[in-house]
């Protein structure tokens, strides 16, 4: 039996949906524009922006966003909601951004240095952070959006392996801190933080995509059909350990070759020192201090034996990347990381490997040809990527 009423209201929630997916997006919207967007009359959308702005949902202004036409305003996220920390976070560093209730950007970006030898270190580096704010706004509720190095179960916000930690036990953010501050904390994945970012805020990005992080590790993020794809246990996206060497190095996952132990930063860096080593006389650089910037200066320098082992690397990223390819359809990659400093040839390495894949027949024209690209968003947008955490749990009770 046909059902008009649980129709016609299935209907109006998605609507909202849309049109709250719109505002975060946009961040300010006429009624014409949503018309646009949506291809409704514009009686129809009056009537749900009514709706919105009654709920609280939207806050209307009376400033106009057309130099034509008949001035109906603008529509917008309410200004009057709480702040949201984010901050990205790994053992050695915390880099954060302040946002507003619509997730603009507050104050400055910052980048610290943290020695944390504990959990209880790391924990306090936080708190700290989020208390320097506090004191700046002490009548805002500040809540916090985290992305951790490593697996993270989202849902409990627990830290299950953090690669660069001198610990190996799983670790409670969110309830520990939640008890701490008293406020909401939410906490995901770095490179879910990038594939939010780029999904929200990359408005020329297709439905299908993946941000690829090679950095210290390498890491990987999916989103499949508008929505970031984490599998059953959270651990999509590992295309670090994925194996390209049965016979190769230890890795800390405790198999042997995978990818992060032959084309990760931390991999080229263990190469160097390794080669340094063998060297004794002939060279002034200590292999115990060598840096991810004296490897790309190296790589553009032209340096033979950095340039070869960065190209080694390259091929096996895209080798990797071309099985996932194959497997999941996916044909539009943004690189992030570090690593990204080597440039264009180091791309066009990767780029050589995928563009072998049998179902793209390398027509350029195509709208769905094969696009591998460095990311663009700056640093602070990346990082405040990882509070649309906070929109998606929100448009998830629309």
């Amino acid at each position: 039996m046909y059902d008009s009423g649980l129709n016609n209201q299935r209907v109006r929630q998605l609507n909202r949906q849309i049109f709250m997916k719109l505002v975060w997006q946009h961040k300010r919207l006429s009624k014409s524009h949503f018309s646009q967007y949506t291809g409704l009359s514009i009686p129809a959308v009056s009537k749900i922006l009514d709706e919105l702005v009654n709920d609280g949902k939207l806050s209307h202004s009376s400033e106009n966003l057309s130099l034509r036409g008949i001035n109906s305003g603008s529509y917008q996220i309410p200004l009057d909601g709480d702040f949201i920390l984010c901050m990205n976070v790994t053992p050695t560093s915390i880099e954060s951004q302040l946002c507003d209730a619509q997730l603009s950007p507050l104050g400055e970006f910052e980048r610290i240095h943290v020695n944390a030898c504990t959990p209880q270190d790391l924990l306090a580096a936080i708190e700290n952070i989020w208390r320097t704010q506090r004191k700046k706004w002490p009548k805002k509720t500040i809540n916090l959006a985290l992305a951790i190095h490593g697996q993270v179960d989202p849902v409990t916000g627990v830290s299950q392996t953090m690669p660069q930690a001198p610990w190996r036990e799983p670790v409670e953010i969110k309830y520990l801190l939640e008890e701490k501050l008293g406020v909401t904390v939410k906490v995901d994945n770095d490179c879910v933080m990038l594939a939010l970012a780029e999904k929200w805020q990359n408005p020329a990005n297709r439905q299908d995509f993946c941000v690829i992080n090679v950095d210290y590790g390498i890491g990987s993020s999916f989103v499949i059909n508008g929505q970031i794809y984490r599998g059953s246990l959270y651990g999509s996206g590992q295309i670090g350990h994925t194996i390209v060497n049965p016979d190769g190095m230890a890795c800390d996952c405790g198999r042997y070759g995978c990818l992060e132990t032959v084309a990760s930063l931390s991999a080229l860096k263990k190469q160097a020192r390794i080669w340094l080593k063998s060297q004794p006389g002939s060279v002034r650089q200590d292999p115990e201090n060598v840096t991810s910037a004296q490897l790309i200066s190296a790589w553009h320098n032209g340096d033979e034996q950095v340039r070869s082992w960065v190209e080694s690397a390259a091929n096996a990223i895209g080798l990797s990347l071309y099985n996932f390819l194959n497997i999941l359809n996916i044909n539009n990659i943004l690189f992030y990381g570090r690593s990204c400093g080597f440039g264009e040839d180091w791309l066009a390495t990767i780029n050589r490997q995928i563009g072998f894949n049998p179902f793209d027949h390398g027509d350029a024209l195509k709208i769905n040809a094969t696009q591998i690209s460095f990311g663009k968003l700056s640093r602070p947008q990346q990082v405040m990527g990882i509070g649309y955490l906070y929109v998606e749990a929100t448009l998830g009770k629309e």
